[in-house]
């Protein structure tokens, strides 16, 4: 992860108060539990966390934002225009002041752009933000987002927490937050008091949200004894715990998202320096065996490193060995097996240079193998939880049936292979090339697939654009640098009585829609 990001941290209130109870005993406020390890505030720092996203959208809203089903809305920016060439971006502010009192102008919204986008250093969003040109102001509550080139996804962009716009180091809401370690308090504000109109019976109509940050276990347990009405940021390896959550308590619900969900290769020694190795092992995989035991309805498989059919797709990426079987794909991978274990020399074992142009930066149960003398042993890192540990005994049994002996490692630094499962946050090829780049360090990477990505940005056409991408997708397909298994998993646990909360692509559910009590 990059360098911590000073300008963008959330503006927390110190804590005047305890945090009372969730809203399963305060009628006034809606309790809601995110998974992840406690954090000691909610600021968006070197490790960005979900808890720290939403207080973050909650409390320093950016041009736009999202609303509960995903969909780009009026934020600081209450209208704007897109020029016909797609590479101008024009923005209205909205009347109003700052959290401060100081007027919102269009001088003071692009210094706070400004900072925001410089603040992003090397993360992977300042990539995905590398075609904004300039940012001017055109009048005194209009400014312009000009462009290198045009980007259909910038509003989505813009909608990110890390580009909410502060003040004199205050956000602008629409919420207010008191918070303490692992618990936060947050408040919708009146408009009336950042100089908007005002809403009537706004104490009535809308209730305080209630965040407490929980591991998997606890999250469910409090659902489950309703202490909380709603529970997000669930992931495969808590899966296995929405089992215990009875029909009458809620529902489970899963959000349709796209993203990388699969193996990232760290290591280029042994066994991994050929390319042909690392291909073996992403042959052997059932993939759709891997989810067969969390009985999960609309799962996609695939071995494609970018999701198939998204916007600018040239559909000439297809499935990988999709004309051989499992059978056919493990007697092939376990040949290469065999041959590494028969010719690997004392020096091969320890790791030569890599044979390529890498730099670092049948279904159901599996049939089994004949031992191979001196096979590869591999280790793996995911997170802890029983949906880890089935992922893990899926993994080890396909790894097992061509030869390779693979075991569990505690930290990822270390391990050969490691989970990566994250969700994108624009559906286009570039989102999942730029988080598989070497500028993020994230693994072995492939120079070549860097340099197209890099042609792509100054593409003259979109068509030209896409074809570069997609020749980028394939440059890193062939460094096998990614074992894809198919689309990331993301639940939440709803109450029947929660409002404001929608499934949706982006996996993204905004505290606000659910502060306004239902009618």
């Amino acid at each position: 992860m990059s360098a911590p990001r000073k300008a963008i941290r959330a503006m927390v209130l110190p804590a005047a108060l305890a945090l009372c109870a969730c809203g399963g005993t305060d009628n006034s406020a809606l309790g809601v539990a995110v998974i992840g390890s406690s954090p000691e505030n909610f600021d968006i720092g070197e490790n960005v966390t979900l808890a720290s996203q939403l207080v973050r959208a909650s409390t320093v809203e950016g041009l736009v934002s999202f609303d509960e089903k995903g969909r780009v809305i009026p934020a600081l920016a209450d209208r704007w225009i897109v020029t016909d060439d797609g590479q101008s971006y024009i923005f209205r502010l909205r009347d109003g002041d700052w959290a401060s009192g100081d007027p919102l102008t269009a001088e003071s919204a692009k210094k706070a752009l400004d900072a925001a986008l410089k603040a992003l250093e090397d993360d992977p969003l300042a990539h995905d933000l590398a075609g904004i040109d300039e940012i001017r102001t055109m009048a005194g509550r209009v400014i312009e987002i000009r462009l290198t080139r045009p980007m259909p996804y910038l509003l989505q962009l813009l909608a990110q927490p890390e580009l909410g716009l502060s003040f004199k180091d205050r956000g602008a809401g629409p919420m207010r937050l008191e918070g303490g370690k692992g618990s936060a308090r947050l408040t919708p504000i009146d408009p009336a008091s950042l100089g908007l109109p005002a809403v009537e019976n706004w104490p009535r109509r809308t209730r305080r949200i209630d965040l407490s940050v929980l591991d998997g276990p606890a999250a469910v347990e409090a659902f489950n004894a309703g202490k909380v009405d709603l529970v997000m940021g669930g992931e495969i390896q808590d899966f296995p715990l929405t089992r215990s959550v009875g029909i009458l308590r809620g529902t489970i619900q899963v959000d349709p998202v796209v993203g990388l969900f699969g193996l990232q290769v760290a290591s280029d020694k042994g066994f991994l320096a050929d390319p042909a190795n690392r291909e073996a092992l992403a042959m052997t995989i059932d993939r759709e065996g891997l989810i067969a035991p969390f009985s999960l309805g609309g799962w996609s498989a695939t071995s494609r490193i970018v999701s198939p059919s998204l916007d600018g797709d040239l559909g000439t990426i297809g499935e990988r060995w999709s004309e051989q079987s499992l059978d056919e794909r493990r007697a092939l991978a376990m040949a290469r097996v065999r041959r590494w274990a028969a010719g690997a020399s004392g020096a091969a074992r320890a790791g030569e240079a890599p044979a390529s142009p890498v730099v670092r930066g049948g279904r159901g149960a599996p049939p089994p193998a004949a031992p191979i003398a001196g096979g590869p042993r591999l280790t793996v890192w995911l997170p802890s939880g029983g949906g880890a540990d089935t992922l893990l005994a899926k993994l080890t049994a396909d790894f097992a049936a061509i030869g390779v002996h693979l075991v569990r490692s505690d930290k990822a630094e270390t391990a050969d292979l490691r989970l990566v499962d994250d969700v994108a946050r624009y559906p286009r090829a570039a989102w999942f090339l730029n988080r598989l780049s070497c500028n993020v360090r994230r693994g072995l990477c492939s120079a070549d697939a860097d340099a197209r990505v890099a042609e792509a940005a100054s593409a003259a056409t979109p068509d030209e654009r896409a074809a570069l991408l997609t020749e980028a997708e394939a440059e890193l397909t062939a460094a096998n640098v990614f074992i894809p298994f198919g689309t990331p998993i993301r639940w939440s646990l709803v109450r029947g009585s929660v409002a404001g909360f929608a499934p949706n692509t982006w996996g993204w559910h905004p505290l606000m829609p659910l502060a306004w009590v239902p009618k």
